[in-house]
């Protein structure tokens, strides 16, 4: 894919020269457009195809947020990111489709992780769904990137924190994390959550399965294959979930590498 066509919206000059600066200096953008408001912002996105919106949230007349609302609505709307000021809006933010939330004043190196986020979220839209959400899940949050994930439980949003997850697994387009709370169905694919949580202990071991590598407790072969034993939060017992025979090695070689935890197999022998 070429590079990103973006768009920067801020009522703010003095910050929005700082954000086309910024974004004019990532590798992988290619274009950036600047708007001053929600209107300035639906004419360049009227006569332009834009990959994302990087958007500010206090701005007069329509805020970020209920821009967000309306870009909602097109057919394929850009990806949102959200930069602002302001941290709590952030369950409000991933509530209404936002990949990422950026705080000001704005570090390079975090508007880079903003980028690969904004190449991932497009990337998964190009793969086929593999099952059809129910109605019952059409309400559910797109997810945030960091150390919490907004989820919708019964009309309230809640946050699960990412460190409380044991295993995730895909539903389509959708992902559902099992965690301490329980499991929650979110509106994203498992591949931009792989994306984003690789470097966090997060690794991918089958087409339908990404694992919180601390929860690891061990390996073992099977007549169908391998398995891996996850100790999953709240369970009495470990859950096993199917390793795909090519990632097998990488993800020995991710347990044993680790210098920070200690791998203990479900017999308690201590190999994996």
């Amino acid at each position: 894919m070429s590079g990103l066509v973006v768009l920067a919206v801020d009522d703010e000059s003095p910050a929005l020269d700082e954000l086309r600066y910024l974004l004019d200096r990532q590798d992988d953008v290619a274009e950036v457009h600047t708007a001053t408001d929600a209107t300035g912002a639906l004419r360049e996105l009227n006569s332009r195809r834009v990959d994302a919106i990087f958007l500010d949230i206090n701005m007069p007349g329509l805020s970020g947020l209920e821009l967000a609302g309306v870009l909602a609505k097109y057919a394929q709307p850009p990806v949102i990111v959200f930069v602002t000021a302001h941290e709590d809006k952030a369950v409000d933010a991933f509530e209404v489709g936002a990949i990422d939330y950026l705080l000001k004043p704005l570090r390079e190196e975090r508007l880079a992780q903003a980028i690969a986020r904004v190449r991932a979220g497009l990337d998964a839209r190009t793969q086929p769904a593999e099952t059809t959400p129910t109605p019952a899940t059409q309400g559910e949050p797109r997810t945030g990137s960091d150390d919490v994930i907004p989820v919708e439980m019964s009309g309230v949003t809640s946050l699960v924190r990412r460190d409380s997850i044991s295993w995730v697994e895909a539903v389509g387009d959708y992902a559902r994390l099992h965690a301490e709370s329980g499991a929650h169905l979110v509106r994203i694919p498992l591949s931009t959550l792989e994306s984003r949580w690789q470097d966090k202990g997060f690794a991918r071991v089958h087409r339908s399965y990404l694992v919180a590598l601390p929860m690891v407790t061990g390996l073992r072969s099977s007549g169908s294959g391998t398995l891996v034993s996850i100790r999953a939060n709240g369970a009495s017992e470990a859950v096993e979930l199917p390793v795909s025979r090519r990632q097998v090695r990488d993800l020995k070689d991710r347990l044993i590498r680790d210098p920070l935890r200690q791998y203990r197999s479900p017999t308690g022998r201590g190999d994996v």
